[in-house]
């Protein structure tokens, strides 16, 4: 690349995470920059394709659960994401990845910029 040339943002997709207090409090942690690790009886990480199922989540489970729910959104590269399928797990809009534990580390090194809260609910 020459000096006049620029590199291309890499290509990314918009993920939502609905999630409680202490694992918020554990993103921010980072700088807003990174998920925390999966405890034991959570092999799984599940970001959503869509902020209406993940406000769903933040206000219907986590909101009573732990009396507040939040809405992240963050965006991770296009080229991690397709060694993983589309979960559909309801309706046509019910959409997730499943990334197993052990990858959360290479997920948090695709994210590209920091992870936002966009909705909180109590």
């Amino acid at each position: 690349m020459n000096q006049h040339e620029t590199a291309s943002p890499p290509e990314t997709v918009t993920l939502w995470r609905p999630t409680g207090p202490e694992e918020l409090a554990l993103v921010e942690a980072t700088g807003w920059t990174a998920w925390p690790p999966r405890l034991p009886d959570q092999p799984i990480f599940y970001p959503v394709l869509n902020e209406d199922y993940a406000t769903r989540i933040a206000r219907d489970w986590n909101a009573p659960r732990s009396g507040v729910g939040y809405v992240t959104r963050f965006e991770v590269r296009t080229d991690f994401l397709d060694a993983y399928d589309v979960q559909q797990v309801g309706g046509e809009t019910i959409l997730e990845y499943w990334i197993p534990a052990e990858d959360l580390d290479a997920l948090n090194a695709s994210i590209v910029g920091r992870i936002e809260v966009v909705g909180e609910h109590r």
